[in-house]
C-alpha cells in the first residue's frame, strides 16, 4: 500500500489501545454523505461487513487499515484477484452487507457507545458516537507526512495489499462459502430506499469529484424528485405493501436483469480513500508549490432541459445503460411540448440523427371504468378489448415508458428497423427492463397513412397498407410492446407474460400479464452522442433546407415543359426518386 494511502487513513482514524480505526461519523463526513438521506448507518453496516472478508463469521469488523483495504478493493470493483467468482460473489457480499436476519426487519439503529476494538483490530462491535451527523462541505484532517520521491499510485498495489492481508486460498474458498449463506436474510425496504437515493445521487460522479457539489439535488423539489425516482426503482424489487424486505434470490435476479450498473457510483465515491484531501500529490521535497491552474468547469450533465428527463431520471437510466453514453452526451432532439405533437415534426427533428436515440413517453392511465368518447373512444376501438389488469394498482397513476434505439430512425415499409441491441423499458411507477430477443424482429416501425392505424410501434408487426376490413383494422399488439398513435394523443403498453415474449423478453420482476392504456402528456427523443453527431445532423438539415429553397425558386418560364423538365433532371432536382413538384 502506498504511503499516501496510509497517511490518508492515519489522518482520518481514531485510535484506542494502539489500534487505529474509522468511525461511522468520520466516514460520513469524509465522503460528505448528506444527512437528509439518513444513509450513513446503512453504509457503515455495509463496510463493517465487507471489511471482515473473507472471515465473514467475524463480522462486523472494526474498520482498521487492513479492513479498509478490503473495503475499497471490493467497493471500487478492484476485486478480480480477490473474489473467486467476481461480480457474482460481489453481489452476494453486497446483499449480505445490507441484509438483516431479525424477523421484524427493524431499521438499523446507531449504537450509543463507541466500538471496542481488539488488540489486533480484526473484529469488534461497530458503532458511532451517537451524535447527529451534519452535512459537511469538507472534512478537516491531520497534516500528513510528505511522500517519498519514488512513490506512485498504482491500482494493483491495492489488490496486492488486500491479498497480503489474507490467505489466498481462503479468499477463493472461505469467501465464496460464506457469501453464499443467504437463507433467511432480507434487506429492509426502508434501508434499501435510502441506499437507492444515494446511488442516484452519486451515479454521475467523476473520480475525485466531491459529493457536496450535488448539494442542490437534495433540497426542495429536487429532493422530492429524487425520492419519487427511488420509489419507482424500489418497486422493481418488492411490493412494500406485501413484503417488508428483499430476499437474495430476488435481489440477485433483479440486479442482473434490470440494474447491471446499479452500484457503479461506488467506484468514484470510495476512490476518495485512495487520495489525501489535504495533500498536493505533485509535491516533492524542496519543491516550490505551484499555483493551481484555473479550473474549467465540466459541461452540464444534461445539455438541455426536458419535461420528462431530469438528472434523477438520467441517473436511473444509467443503472441499465452505461453512463458513458448518457452523462454530458445527450441532446434533446424532439419535444412534443415544444415542436408539436405530430409525426411530421417528429420526423423533421429525429430522422437525421445518426447515433443511438432514447425515446421517452409519459402519460396518465385511461380509467377503465369511465365512459369514453371522442378521440379516446376512437383510439380504444382500434385495439383489442382489454383483458389484462394494469401494471400497478392505482388506475389513475402516471406511467413512463421508453426505448433505447441504436439504429437511425426511418420510415417503415415492409420491415421494422432496430436490432437485438435495443432495450424497451418502463421508468415509472415501476422500473422494468425488457431486453430485445431473437424470437422475431418486430422491433420498431414508424408508419404514416395509407397504412392502417399509423403511428410508432415497438414490438409489434408492421401495420398493413391500404384498406382493411373492420376486424383487420384492429392493431396487432405484440406480446411485449409499446404503441403510440399517429396523433401522439394515446398509447398502450402490453405485457403478455403467458406468451413468453416476442421481439422483447418478458419482465423479470412482474411475472404476470398486464396492460397500461394511457393518454399521452409528453414525448421526448434524446440523441446519444456529442458535438460530432450534432454537427452531422445540423449539416443534413442545412442541406435539406437548400434543396427545398432551390425547388421553390425554380421558375424557368420558357413555356416548353419538356425542355424545362430536361433541365431540371440535369440539375438533379427531379427524376429518379425526386418529384420536383408539378410542372403544370
Amino acid at each position: 500500500m502506498s504511503a499516501r494511502q496510509r497517511n490518508n487513513f492515519k489522518s482520518l482514524a481514531d485510535h484506542q489501545q494502539d489500534v487505529r480505526y474509522l468511525k461511522e461519523d468520520t466516514i460520513a463526513r469524509f465522503l460528505e454523505l448528506p444527512d437528509i438521506l439518513g444513509v450513513s448507518p446503512v453504509i457503515f453496516q455495509m463496510l463493517s461487513y465487507i471489511g471482515a472478508f473473507p472471515f465473514l463469521e467475524d463480522a462486523p469488523a472494526v474498520l482498521s487499515f487492513e479492513q479498509m483495504i478490503m473495503v475499497v478493493a471490493i467497493m471500487t470493483e478492484r476485486y478480480t484477484k480477490i473474489l473467486a467468482k467476481g461480480a457474482a460473489t460481489r453481489r452476494k457480499l453486497l446483499f449480505k452487507s445490507l441484509a438483516v436476519y431479525d424477523r421484524k426487519l427493524s431499521e438499523i439503529e446507531k449504537p450509543a457507545t463507541e466500538p471496542k476494538p481488539s488488540q489486533n483490530g480484526s473484529n469488534g462491535s461497530n458503532g458511532s458516537n451517537g451524535n447527529k451527523m451534519t452535512q459537511a462541505l469538507g472534512f478537516a484532517v491531520d497534516e500528513a507526512g510528505e511522500d517519498p520521491e519514488d512513490d506512485a499510485v498504482d491500482d494493483d498495489e491495492l489488490v496486492l495489499a488486500a491479498l497480503d492481508s489474507l490467505d489466498l486460498n481462503d479468499a477463493f474458498k472461505t469467501g465464496d462459502a460464506h457469501a453464499a449463506t443467504t437463507h433467511g436474510a432480507m434487506i429492509p425496504a426502508d434501508n434499501f430506499r435510502r441506499l437507492i437515493m444515494l446511488l442516484l445521487l452519486i451515479a454521475p460522479m467523476d473520480p475525485q469529484e466531491r459529493l457536496s457539489t450535488f448539494a442542490p439535488r437534495v433540497a426542495g423539489d429536487e429532493l422530492e424528485s429524487l425520492r419519487t425516482t427511488a420509489e419507482n426503482i424500489l418497486s422493481a424489487f418488492l411490493n412494500v405493501e406485501k413484503s417488508p424486505g428483499i430476499t437474495f434470490h430476488h435481489f440477485d435476479e433483479i440486479v442482473q436483469g434490470c440494474f447491471p450498473y446499479l452500484f457503479h457510483g461506488f467506484n468514484a465515491l470510495f476512490e476518495h480513500f485512495l487520495f489525501s484531501k489535504n495533500l498536493d500529490l505533485n509535491k516533492r521535497k524542496g519543491s516550490v508549490p505551484k499555483a493551481e491552474p484555473h479550473a474549467i468547469p465540466p459541461p452540464p450533465l444534461l445539455h438541455d432541459k426536458g419535461r420528462i428527463l431530469n438528472i434523477n431520471v438520467l441517473s436511473q437510466l444509467s443503472f441499465f445503460i452505461s453512463g458513458d453514453e448518457l452523462f454530458r452526451r445527450l441532446r434533446l432532439l424532439y419535444s412534443g411540448a415544444e415542436a408539436g405533437f405530430s409525426m411530421g415534426s417528429f420526423a423533421t427533428k429525429v430522422f437525421n440523427w445518426r447515433a443511438p436515440t432514447i425515446l421517452l413517453v409519459t402519460g396518465t392511465r385511461i380509467d377503465d371504468s369511465a365512459r369514453h368518447g371522442g378521440a379516446e373512444a376512437h383510439f380504444l376501438d382500434t385495439i383489442p378489448p382489454k383483458r389484462f389488469p394494469n401494471g400497478s394498482p392505482d388506475s389513475r397513476e402516471r406511467v413512463t415508458f421508453g426505448a433505447l434505439i441504436r439504429q437511425p430512425w426511418q420510415h417503415t415499409n415492409r420491415e421494422c428497423f432496430g436490432g437485438d441491441d435495443m432495450v424497451l423499458f418502463q421508468l415509472g411507477p415501476v422500473h422494468d427492463v425488457f431486453k430485445a430477443s431473437a424470437f422475431n424482429k418486430d422491433y420498431v416501425a414508424y408508419t404514416k397513412p395509407p397504412n392502417v392505424n399509423p403511428g410508432i410501434t415497438i414490438g409489434c408487426p408492421v401495420p398493413k397498407t391500404g384498406q382493411a376490413s373492420r376486424h383487420e383494422s384492429l392493431r396487432a399488439l405484440g406480446p411485449v410492446s409499446l404503441i403510440i398513435d399517429s396523433s401522439f394523443e394515446f398509447g398502450v403498453f402490453t405485457h403478455d407474460y403467458t406468451s413468453r415474449g416476442g421481439a422483447f423478453s418478458t419482465s423479470i420482476s412482474r411475472k404476470f400479464d398486464f396492460q397500461d392504456r394511457f393518454e399521452i402528456d409528453d414525448i421526448e427523443v434524446w440523441g446519444c452522442g456529442g458535438d460530432a453527431e450534432a454537427k452531422v445532423q445540423r449539416e443534413r438539415w442545412e442541406w435539406e433546407a437548400r434543396e427545398a429553397e432551390a425547388r421553390r425558386r425554380v421558375n424557368l418560364g420558357t413555356g416548353d415543359v419538356a425542355a424545362d423538365r430536361a433541365l431540371l433532371e440535369m440539375a438533379g432536382l427531379i427524376g429518379a426518386n425526386r418529384s420536383g413538384g408539378s410542372m403544370a
